[in-house]
Parts: C-alpha cells; sequence; structure tokens
C-alpha cells in the first residue's frame, strides 16, 4: 500500500495528505487533479480561477493566420497541445486547413513539451525538436543560439502574451508573430475564489495548486478587488503551500516574493506527489504522553490513526503545540479561539471536546490555576525547550 501512496507518513494506514486541505484553481483539467489529490486523503477546495474563451470566430487569429500564409514563417513555436489543436481547427473551419498545416510543414517546428508534440504528429506535422525540462526559457536559448536575425518566428501563446519570449527574440533581430489561438478570462462565477479566499484567512487551507500562469494571476487580482491581497501574500509567505505545475506557472507569485514550489516534470502526477511530499514533510512529530502526535491541517495523526478535530479544538492544540511542554494560560487559548468572546468557559468546552476527538485525554494536561500544556514526554522536554 505505501507504493500506492508516494510521499506518506511512517504509518502506511494514512494517506500522505490525510488531514489536509488543497485549494484547486485549474479550470481545465480540475477534476483530473482534484481526484488525484483525493486518492491522497487530501480535502479539495475547489476554485476555478479563469475560463478558456476559444477564439475559433476572432478576427485576430484569422488575419494572423493569413498573414503567415502570405508571409510563412521560418520558425513556429508550439507551446501547448490544446492551443495548436484549436488552431488547426479553426483554420479548417475557415477553410485554411490544408495550407496552414502545408507551411508549418516547411517550417522549424520546436514543441514545448511531449503533450504538444503529440498534438503536432496528430496533425500529420514532425517537430524538428523539444527541450527535455519542458521549459519555454530552453527553447529561447535554442533559438537565440542558432540565431534569428531576419527570421519570422511564429510564437503560439500560452493564452497571454509571452513579453520576455517575444522581446528576446525581436532584439536578436527576429520578426515574432503572435498567434493567440484563445484567451483566459477571468471567471463567470467568481464565488469559489472568495471562497478560497476566505479559507486562506481562516487558516483552513494548506495549500493551493496552480497549472497556469493566468490562474496565478487572476487569483492575485481577485484578492486585490477584495482588498485582501496583503493578506493572501501574508499566508503564502507564511506557511500556505504555493504549489505550481512548472516555473511559467510560478512567475505571477514569484514577481510578488511568494516562495512557490516546482516538481521537476511539469504533469499534474508530478505536481500531485510533491504536494504529498511537501505538506507530511512540514509536521513535526510530538511526542505527548507515550503517544505519538502529528498535528496536520484539520485534523491530528495519534499513533498513526487519523483523527478529526473540530476547528476549535485544532486552534487550541496549535497554541499548545508551539510551546510543547509549556503551560498555556487560559488566557491566551481563549485568545486563539476562533471568533471567541471573553468567557474562559468556551476553553473549557472546546478542550474537553479536543480531549475527545483526540482519543487520549492525557495527551493534554490540565495545570490547576494555570492553564493547559502538552504531555510531552520527559526524555524529550529538554529538547524542545532548548529549541524555543
Amino acid at each position: 500500500m505505501a507504493a500506492e501512496f508516494p510521499g506518506r507518513t511512517a504509518y502506511d494506514g494514512v494517506p500522505p495528505l490525510a488531514g489536509f486541505t488543497v485549494g484547486v484553481t485549474a479550470a481545465r483539467r480540475a477534476d483530473e487533479l482534484a481526484a488525484l489529490l483525493e486518492r491522497r486523503g487530501a480535502s479539495v477546495l475547489r476554485a476555478p480561477s479563469l475560463r478558456i474563451v476559444p477564439l475559433s470566430d476572432d478576427a485576430e487569429l484569422l488575419a494572423t493566420t493569413e498573414q503567415l500564409l502570405h508571409r510563412p514563417p521560418d520558425v513556429v513555436v508550439a507551446t501547448t497541445a490544446i492551443g495548436f489543436r484549436g488552431w488547426i481547427e479553426a483554420a479548417d473551419g475557415w477553410g485554411l486547413g490544408e495550407e496552414l498545416l502545408r507551411r508549418l510543414g516547411e517550417a522549424e517546428l520546436l514543441a514545448r513539451g511531449p503533450k504538444v508534440t503529440g498534438a503536432l504528429r496528430a496533425a500529420g506535422l514532425k517537430e524538428t525538436w523539444s527541450p527535455a525540462s519542458e521549459s519555454i526559457a530552453e527553447v529561447l536559448e535554442r533559438l537565440l543560439e542558432e540565431g534569428v536575425e531576419g527570421r519570422c518566428v511564429a510564437v503560439q501563446l500560452h493564452g497571454e502574451p509571452l513579453p520576455g519570449f517575444s522581446e528576446a527574440l525581436r532584439v536578436a533581430g527576429a520578426r515574432v508573430v503572435a498567434v493567440p489561438v484563445y484567451r483566459w478570462m477571468p471567471p463567470e462565477d467568481v464565488a469559489p475564489m472568495d471562497r478560497l479566499l476566505d479559507a486562506v484567512s481562516a487558516g483552513a487551507l494548506d495549500a493551493v495548486s496552480f497549472t497556469s500562469a493566468p490562474a496565478a494571476a487572476s487569483l492575485l487580482s481577485r484578492a486585490e478587488e477584495r482588498g485582501r491581497l496583503d493578506e493572501l501574500l501574508d499566508a503564502f509567505r507564511g506557511g500556505v503551500l504555493a504549489a505550481c505545475v512548472g516555473p511559467f506557472t510560478a512567475l505571477p507569485l514569484q514577481a510578488r516574493d511568494v516562495p512557490t514550489v516546482q516538481p521537476e516534470r511539469f504533469r499534474l502526477g508530478p505536481l500531485v506527489q510533491l504536494i504529498a511530499r511537501e505538506l507530511p514533510g512540514r509536521v513535526r512529530p510530538l511526542p505527548v504522553a507515550g503517544h505519538r502526535l502529528e498535528i496536520r491541517g484539520q485534523a491530528v495523526v495519534v499513533d498513526g490513526e487519523l483523527r478529526p478535530v473540530p476547528p476549535a479544538g485544532m486552534a487550541l492544540l496549535r497554541a499548545l503545540a508551539r510551546r510543547p511542554g509549556w503551560v498555556v494560560a487560559r488566557a491566551d487559548l481563549l485568545r486563539a479561539l476562533p471568533g471567541a468572546g471573553r468567557d474562559e468557559h468556551a476553553v473549557e468546552t472546546a478542550m474537553a471536546r479536543l480531549r475527545s476527538a483526540l482519543g487520549a485525554p492525557k495527551l493534554v494536561q490540565t495545570v490547576v490555576k494555570r492553564g493547559y500544556r502538552l504531555s510531552l514526554d520527559p526524555h524529550a522536554e529538554s529538547k524542545y525547550a532548548a529549541s524555543i
């Protein structure tokens, strides 16, 4: 069973993402990504941050296609499979498909990755070269090394301009023609994005996955519209994992000084595997009252058993775990409770429910007239006290 869930904890009975909540901003293939995350135990909050608008009837795409037929490109950079297929389908609809394929077949064809390579071959074309890294930066490097002065380079866009890529080619002397096959637009229903932003603010989200740069930019834009951009950025910088499918996707976040992680292979499977390693890897197991305690996003693992805990109990447990073995006053715990007032009785009620949820009441010790403490095992007391 361990092989089925790469990145799991030492306990084979607990999926690696059990107890964690992951936001999914993808629009296309969102079901597939959510299923992969849920298969590894995660709770998934879906918040599509964009929608794809095909341009099959767009005058700009038609004009660009006719321009390339009139003045054929020397080089064609195909960046996405869906975009390339959309271009050919649109050209077929205009009666230009056969001529476009002939012109493309005469050009140097550079495919950004294996999926778009497959789309080229399905159309009867053969790629000249494709980077092992699947990186648009490596494509640019190759073009600049071989020289582009006086050459026409057609670039099928991701859905938004590639200014750094195109500008570098123009500076090197190329005539760059951007092929806008489809556009990214904000979703018609922004409520799911708002729910994701609310969850981040409430500390109810452990990671957010991004599969395109426009999705990341759209979420940042929506946060800014709601006056919550600083909250979102602080959350990403403070512990919410920003997991991106590749370096291009990460650019809008990195421009805001948000730390990101990316898999070595820019695919959904490796992205999920990365999240399944990163989130459990951030958990520090605690030896408490003869038990092994792992505090995850919205649940606790006690001796290899997943124990769901109510939000109030999780807030108390996190407050106690910041200084394991030390007494935390009731007043401090009251401030940690979500929406708590001034009655310390709320702490006692939440604590009773926490102990019941943990299934091991002695994990949390009551210190009379002072507060509560995690019953850190004696041999670990000095280790954790020294680290504070």
